[in-house]
């Protein structure tokens, strides 16, 4: 039997006559994606839940927002009566989720909305549409472009994790996007790390000689990164003005802000040159850095690296607990180096990077470091070195 959503709701003073048939697996994709844009604690409980209205004879549109972001969805569904009621979005998800594979009843009888599938019932106390925010997500097209999804997805898992933690009024806890012909170059920068990559796309903006740029919040291109897995498109449509951007994947919109300001020039950090380089197996690094890391002091996450001849030794220590220490062989044949780096922020890059091989360009002990995959140039991920003491 086919798995459907039946969903009737009756005029109140509440709300609005509402009824629509749609696929239970439409309807729960559609809650996961735009979930994570209420808010679960907010000053107003309607930001908890989701706008679920009816489009036109054969769609149903969901929508929320924490007012920084808000994403909107469409599914396909048989649309009898027309309508809109929030109800909250996790409850909702959670429930759909359980349900068996099987015809799904929702009417809703003032604020509750009872949700019946063979012998499960749930009632959902729900909230009146008219307490939702309205949601702009309409923009002028001059300034747009097309990207294809993976090679900017892609780019954004490389680099978004070295943007500060979220914060409104924060330029580092952005990212700069640049398209230039086919050219797209994306950074991020905490002040500790950076991390920038180049990838080739094809540039189907309005204008391909004119450079698209923005600055966007890091958590944005984050939950872009997590909608497109949901979705089948293969390309993303880019359009901005002044401070707003609207992002389209597939039958999904991501309304947010362009953020303001001007973002440190940050190819100026990079050297220009490296005298040593150690050619490192990127599962090698990683499981040697997670036993270090058992006995390193989690105020500092301070691991310290020696390169000698083939050989990095790693060790790390604690007040409290202890030291540790782990050694593993590498391509080095240059000066003996000591540094010391905040093992976390290596370990981020070593997870993202796709490459078996890395490699770690290296100057002084206080010097920024390189880390990059042997496979792919155009990825670099600078990390500041910790002072040692004694």
């Amino acid at each position: 039997m086919p798995f459907v959503l039946k969903l009737a709701c009756y005029k109140t003073t509440w709300g609005q006559d509402m009824k629509f048939v749609a696929n239970k697996d439409d309807l729960l994709n559609g809650i996961k994606i735009v979930e994570r844009a209420t808010v679960i604690r907010g000053l107003q409980p309607v930001l908890a839940n989701v706008l679920i209205e009816t489009a036109g004879s054969n769609q149903i549109k969901l929508t929320a927002t924490d007012f920084d972001l808000s994403i909107i969805t469409v599914i396909n569904a048989n649309v009898e009566t027309e309508g809109k009621f929030t109800l909250p979005a996790k409850k909702l998800g959670e429930i759909l989720s359980r349900l068996n594979d099987d015809m799904i009843n929702l009417e809703l009888n003032g604020s509750t909305a009872t949700i019946t599938c063979k012998n499960s019932k749930f009632d959902i106390i729900g909230i009146s549409a008219n307490e939702f925010p309205k949601v702009e997500d309409e923009i002028a097209e001059s300034d747009c472009m097309e990207i294809e999804t993976k090679p900017f997805t892609k780019a954004i898992r490389e680099v978004v994790s070295a943007a500060a933690g979220y914060e409104t009024n924060n330029l580092l806890s952005g990212v700069v996007c640049e398209v230039n012909k086919n050219i797209l170059e994306m950074a991020a920068t905490d002040g500790n790390r950076l991390a920038r990559v180049r990838e080739v796309v094809k540039n189907r903006s309005a204008d391909e000689e004119k450079p698209f740029e923005m600055l966007i919040s890091s958590r944005i291109l984050a939950e872009l990164s997590r909608i497109s897995l949901l979705t089948e498109s293969e390309l993303i449509k880019i359009c901005k003005e002044m401070k707003k951007i609207v992002i389209t994947i597939d039958k999904t919109k991501i309304v947010t802000r362009l953020m303001q300001g001007q973002f440190p020039k940050y190819n100026q950090l990079v050297p220009q040159t490296f005298p040593r380089e150690a050619i490192v197996n990127k599962g090698d690094l990683i499981s040697a850095l997670e036993r270090v890391a058992v006995m390193v002091n989690e105020k500092n996450s301070i691991v310290k690296f020696e390169f000698e001849e083939n050989t990095l030794k790693l060790s790390g220590d604690s007040p409290e607990a202890g030291n540790s220490q782990d050694e593993i062989d590498v391509k080095y044949s240059g000066e003996s180096l000591v540094i010391a780096f905040n093992y976390k922020f290596v370990l981020e890059f070593l997870k993202i990077v796709e490459s078996e091989e890395v490699s770690v360009k290296l100057n002084s002990p206080l010097s920024a470091t390189v880390f990059a995959p042997v496979s792919d140039e155009d990825y670099i991920y600078l990390v500041m070195p910790v002072q040692l003491r004694g």
